[in-house]
């Protein structure tokens, strides 16, 4: 049993197949392939069910995935002590809040701990930052979520065991054009909104899915694309959006932009991580000294 097989075992758990473990891994598909293989005949067991839609554990495979990470974890703690380096933190982010809210948690970070180095990877994408996680690829990640279990929000979890900690709040904000029909009104309760078009991202977006819990089925999609698209058609009158305060602060402030009276319930700035990495040596307090 090799560190090399454990590691494509553990591309395949996070990536469901063998075509997407292999580009996670850089490697061709039909060496994950061999990698698997070989791993099972020296173990004398099937880790895989193999169905077209994907790859899943057998009991065998349950029982070696904590094992896999803890070997993988403590090659890479052996590695870093060895060669004398200082600790590096892979740290993901989504695109949307990397400028507004990661430069302070690094801020945080560099003072509370100058020994680590913080390597920075963004994505526009949170499956692909949880997968990063989950694969160890990434020590943590900052996403989008509400209050709550981690994915209340209403997106899927990788199967990895990941905890998770709100580090702030991300205010959410209704906005349309001051010409909107509704922009005269003083309160407005869901049922307003009905008939109406919401400006939005795509389903796994995080402000799709808040809009989906505030508003449900009272309003129909219109499919723009990112913030700064979304917040652009609004203030032409295409339709009311929901984005992030930070996003329109300036919009309001101008009056390009109206706030539409409806409370909308914020969401929370979380960093997560893998719960079972945690006996890596000072991964812990690093994560906690992300934290406000």
């Amino acid at each position: 049993m090799e560190l090399r097989q454990l590691r494509v075992f553990e591309a395949i758990v996070t990536h469901r197949t063998v075509t997407a473990a292999a580009v996670a891994l850089d490697l061709a598909p039909s060496s994950v392939s061999e990698q698997i293989r070989t791993l099972e005949r020296s173990l004398g067991v099937d880790l895989f069910e193999r169905a077209p839609r994907g790859m899943t554990l057998t009991p065998a495979g349950e029982r070696l995935l904590p094992w896999a990470r803890t070997l993988l974890d403590q090659a890479e703690q052996a590695r870093r002590e060895v060669a004398e380096a200082r600790p590096t933190l892979r740290l993901g982010a989504l695109e949307t809040i990397a400028a507004t809210y990661v430069p302070t948690v690094l801020a945080r970070l560099a003072e509370r701990r100058p020994d680590l180095d913080v390597s920075l990877h963004t994505d526009a994408a949170r499956d692909g930052l949880l997968g990063g996680v989950a694969a160890g690829e990434l020590e943590a990640a900052l996403i989008l979520d509400t209050a709550g279990p981690l994915g209340e929000l209403g997106f899927n979890l990788p199967p990895a065991p990941l905890a998770h900690l709100d580090l702030e709040d991300v205010p959410l904000a209704l906005v349309a054009a001051p010409t909107h029909p509704l922009g005269k009104a003083d309160a407005l309760t869901t049922e307003d909104l009905r008939g109406h078009r919401l400006l939005v991202n795509v389903p796994a977006c995080s402000f799709w899915l808040a809009g989906e819990r505030l508003l449900g089925h009272a309003v129909e999609r219109v499919r723009t694309g990112g913030v700064a698209v979304t917040r652009a058609c609004a203030e032409q009158g295409l339709g009311v959006a929901l984005l992030p305060e930070f996003a329109v602060r300036d919009e309001l402030a101008a009056g390009s932009l109206i706030r539409l009276p409806l409370p909308t319930p914020g969401l929370h700035l979380r960093l997560v991580w893998r719960s079972d990495r945690e006996s890596v040596p000072g991964l812990r307090e690093v994560l906690y000294a992300a934290a406000a």
